[in-house]
């Protein structure tokens, strides 16, 4: 059983993992640094304690209390309870959900070790074999990050692979706007991009890259090529995918736009592309 502990003085050392969770600068270099992320609200923190991620400890409301009892009970972990003024200080912002927890990071499998990993069990849409995976590349945004691996959970993406410059997955905004999907999904880190795109091609995995060339293929034609493996590279939301990244690819593919819309945000047009090619029977 955790323990509850009230605290009214925000320069408490007990709460340092919450201090200035505004500063994402800080933040970035802070909780790899020190193995940790934040969960924000209680659907993600219980999906975080789901996905099998460790509690560091909680920072709840005094309203959040009972409504946290039962993972209070479960875990070993200090729980501090504060008022929603001081947890604003120490945050540096108003912690509307009421309820932070502390998680410990788990150390993330090269990109290899994840390609060669088991092959997802087939679902109702799918056949054995089937695997469909994503390449974000240079994606610095994190609440785009984070909608785009809630699409990829929702959507039957098998794994995640982020280029080097890709913003952090558990970091807090990301973990919020994916409503703890990015705890779903497996993910990667490349550590060299685009030269890993040969890592991706060796385990079989046609690269079929998102781009906004006329002569490229349109994604209804990617989709009916029914590529057993299938690896989809979006690009970052300003430039798109780099030119080493589509001299890498074995397709470039476009979204077909009506009304003079050259591209769509790239949260979006991960869902249209998740969905357009997700394996069929």
């Amino acid at each position: 059983m955790a323990e509850l502990i009230t605290i009214d003085d925000p320069d408490d050392p007990r709460l340092h993992d919450y201090t200035s969770l505004t500063d994402v600068e800080l933040r970035r270099r802070r909780e790899p640094a020190e193995g940790l992320f934040i969960a924000e609200g209680e659907k993600v923190i219980r999906r975080a304690r789901h996905a099998g991620y460790r509690m560091r400890s909680m920072l709840l409301s005094a309203k959040w209390v009972d409504l946290m009892r039962d993972v209070i009970d479960e875990v070993p972990a200090p729980v501090y309870a504060v008022t929603p003024e001081l947890a604003e200080r120490v945050t540096g912002y108003h912690v509307h959900r009421g309820a932070l927890a502390s998680m410990q990071r788990r150390p993330l499998p090269s990109a290899d070790e994840l390609l060669a990993g088991p092959v997802p069990p087939p679902g109702p849409q799918k056949r054995a074999g089937q695997r469909r995976i994503v390449i974000f590349e240079d994606i610095v945004d994190h609440a785009n990050l984070g909608a785009a691996f809630r699409n990829a959970a929702a959507l039957g993406v098998d794994a995640v692979f982020l280029t080097p410059r890709c913003a952090d997955p558990l970091y807090r905004r990301a973990v919020k706007v994916s409503m703890g999907a990015v705890f779903a999904v497996p993910y990667a880190r490349f550590d060299s991009w685009p030269r890993d795109a040969d890592v991706v091609r060796k385990h079989g995995f046609v690269l079929a890259a998102f781009c906004l060339e006329a002569r490229s293929i349109t994604l209804d034609e990617l989709a009916d090529r029914h590529y057993d493996k299938l690896a989809l590279m979006l690009g970052t939301e300003g430039d798109g995918l780099s030119a080493g990244a589509l001299r890498a690819a074995d397709e470039h593919v476009r979204i077909p736009m009506d009304a003079g819309v050259d591209s769509l945000n790239v949260a979006a047009a991960s869902a249209v592309a998740f969905y357009a090619t997700r394996p069929r029977p």
